[in-house]
């Protein structure tokens, strides 16, 4: 038998805490570079995609397809599989490791987005961004899943915000890449459009290579049967920081007793989620659904606002757009730590709540034509700069706030929810309010999504939970967790719920082996 082939009992480790209390390291920085930048791969790919559907619909793209399919089937296809490769991809990465998922998921990733540089019909290109899409969903859900469990928690909510928001970087190189892609002076119109989305392949396996470098969750191992391999990974681990910082580490005293398993049922994750924790369930909903159709009512119409309301050209819209998603990430980047300091729930329900009433500010001096181009785009990069760091802190809670075994699978559904209601209920709610041409729609539109992101921020208010700086394994008993016996499990080793009741469970395996 393999030292590494799961054998379950019921074990007692040190090793969330361990991993709790190493200081940030070049160890670290490899976790981020190899799991969080492809945010940045998915920002380019949808900004790219949205400026250059006119040129797709030109004669001598080499693609018979119109505007209208490209914003349309196009991105609800994309939608579509972004909903479908969460759920699909969360379920296993639960069963059977982050590692393979992560690894998995960008694969699936880079090779539809190459195959979409290749397109030759529109059944072909509809496909390959559904595809894309699908590999897109698991990575949200792959990844966020690893990040939290891999990254210190005096750490954890600055990294996981700048990580999502990183999203925007990506948007930002999207823009201006489209700006030259489109020119025709340098690239045929059948050339440019596919270049951009080979760039996005070849980036992709840079970070392929670094990300093939990052461990397994050790969170993830010793509830599964390989507490022997975790124990060891995070020996590895200490030692090179050790070594990096020239001093030894203090020795971690918390420990946690669980009851090792190999999987968990949909009928216990969705008893977790919805019976035990109603009150973060609810709070996951509104930060999803908030941000969505706060960020539909502004970015799905702001081309068509700026060409129909202050006569931009549609060549230059790109510009505009980047100065919005740099707005967009400097959010995170600057109000990311305050959510480690100044804790979630009043950083949370601060920046929705703001973001929403600075919206609806934008929407009346828009009404009352008190706005140019140049200070509508600066009067989204304020609210957005806002919104950004609220809507990547909905990731982070979801991730944080349920059972260790449910984690994956609650980012999944989350996160689908979130990008249905912004994909398919925004573009329909919001397509004709924002190209009638009237202004009294658009203000509609924004008005609509500035009060759900009030609304979400009101819901933080009283359901957000005060994670920051704390264990996951404080924050969200795990379902494996064994009940306080002889002193070893500690506080950890008590399932808490909202409801009452016991929230652990499971298999109990045979023995005892301490770890």
């Amino acid at each position: 038998m393999s030292r590494d082939e799961p054998v379950l009992g019921t074990v007692t480790t040190r090793v969330p805490a361990r991993l709790d209390r190493l200081p940030w390291s070049r160890w670290h920085w490899m976790i981020v570079i190899g799991l969080g930048t492809v945010w940045i791969l998915d920002g380019l790919e949808v900004t790219v995609v949205g400026n250059i559907a006119s040129r797709l619909s030109e004669d001598g793209s080499g693609l018979a397809v119109t505007d209208a399919q490209v914003t349309g089937v196009a991105a609800a296809l994309y939608v579509a599989g972004a909903c479908s490769g969460a759920l699909f991809f969360g379920r296993l990465t639960d069963l059977y490791g982050r590692k393979k998922l992560f690894l998995v998921t960008l694969a699936v990733y880079l090779g539809a987005t190459a195959m979409t540089a290749v397109s030759f019909s529109p059944w072909w290109f509809f496909l390959f961004r559904f595809l894309t899409g699908f590999g897109i969903g698991g990575e949200y859900a792959a990844i966020n899943s690893a990040i939290d469990e891999l990254i210190p928690s005096k750490y954890r909510g600055r990294v996981d915000l700048i990580i999502n928001g990183s999203y925007w970087f990506g948007a930002m190189g999207g823009a201006l890449l489209s700006v030259l892609a489109l020119n025709t002076d340098i690239f045929p119109k059948d050339i440019g459009w596919r270049l951009t989305f080979a760039l996005g392949v070849v980036l992709g396996l840079v970070i392929l290579l670094v990300r093939r470098h990052v461990p397994e969750s050790p969170r993830w191992m010793f509830i599964h049967g390989r507490g022997e391999a975790a124990e060891r990974l995070v020996d590895d681990v200490e030692g090179a920081i050790e070594q990096e910082k020239g001093q030894a580490l203090p020795e971690a005293a918390e420990e946690i007793t669980i009851r090792q398993r190999r999987s968990v049922g949909f009928l216990e994750i969705g008893r977790s989620v919805f019976r035990d924790h109603p009150r973060r369930a609810t709070l996951g909903f509104a930060l999803f659904v908030g941000q969505a159709f706060l960020y539909n009512a502004i970015t799905f119409g702001f081309g068509s606002i700026l060409v129909k309301f202050f006569d931009v050209s549609s060549g230059v819209t790109g510009y505009f757009f980047a100065v919005i998603a740099f707005g967009n990430f400097l959010g995170p980047l600057l109000l990311g730590r305050l959510f480690d300091t100044w804790g979630r729930r009043p950083m949370i329900a601060g920046t929705y709540i703001l973001s929403g009433a600075l919206l609806f500010g934008t929407a009346w001096l828009f009404g009352a034509g008190l706005l140019t181009a140049t200070t509508m785009t600066l009067c989204w990069c304020v609210v957005l700069f806002f919104a950004s760091a609220g809507a990547s802190s909905a990731y982070l809670t979801v991730s944080e706030i349920f059972p260790m075994e449910t984690r994956a699978m609650s980012i999944a559904f989350f996160y689908a929810i979130g990008t249905a209601a912004g994909g398919i209920s925004g573009p329909l709610l919001f397509a004709s309010l924002t190209e009638s041409g009237v202004v009294s729609d658009a203000v509609i539109a924004f008005c609509v999504g500035a009060a759900l992101m009030v609304a979400a921020g009101v819901v933080a208010v009283f359901f957000a939970v005060p994670a920051e700086q704390r264990s996951l394994e404080d924050v969200a008993t795990p379902l494996s967790a064994v009940a306080d016996e002889g002193g070893t499990g500690g506080e950890r080793g008590r399932a808490t719920t909202e409801t009452g009741g016991n929230a652990g469970g499971g298999p109990s395996g045979e023995g005892r082996a301490p770890l």
